[in-house]
């Protein structure tokens, strides 16, 4: 199984997946730096020490909303879309997946009760936040890759 997936389509990144199995040592860092969002794995020993260190005040400009979502429990079908509202396929998420959804537009199906955080960016804007549009009809969803 791929533990770590970039979804793409054409030469545009729509989502980074980091399935539950994904076990490195070290720091790895999954985003690109361009990205307002940053993604990154820590696997450390007992006794590691991280230096204490707070963040600076530094100014980003943030244009579109990326989000994380860490599944808790159960199974989410992510759909993804183009912005042009236009199907493309989907995945399927299980308890210990992450996934960072950087670009295009999706939804959600939940094929099993989850649980899930969500982090993005904030402060929430509501309905200005997001363009809501009609979803593909059930049988022309294409799943691809692990948990089914």
């Amino acid at each position: 199984m791929e533990h770590v997936e970039h979804v793409r389509f054409g030469d545009q990144l729509y989502a980074i997946i980091v399935r539950a199995s994904f076990r490195e040592p070290g720091i790895h860092f999954f985003s690109s730096p361009e990205l307002s969002q940053q993604l990154a794995y820590m696997n450390h020993p007992k006794g590691k020490s991280i230096e204490p260190h707070r963040h600076n005040k530094v100014t980003r400009e943030v244009h579109y909303t990326q989000e994380v979502l860490l599944i808790q429990k159960g199974k989410l079908q992510v759909d993804f879309y183009t912005v042009e509202e236009n199907y493309l396929e989907s995945r399927v998420l299980g308890a210990g997946d992450i996934i960072l959804l950087c670009s295009g537009a999706h939804g959600f199906h939940v094929l099993e009760p989850v649980e899930m955080f969500e982090i993005k960016q904030g402060p929430y804007s509501g309905e200005n936040d997001k363009t809501r549009f009609a979803e593909v009809a059930q049988s022309e969803i294409r799943v691809k890759g692990p948990g089914l």
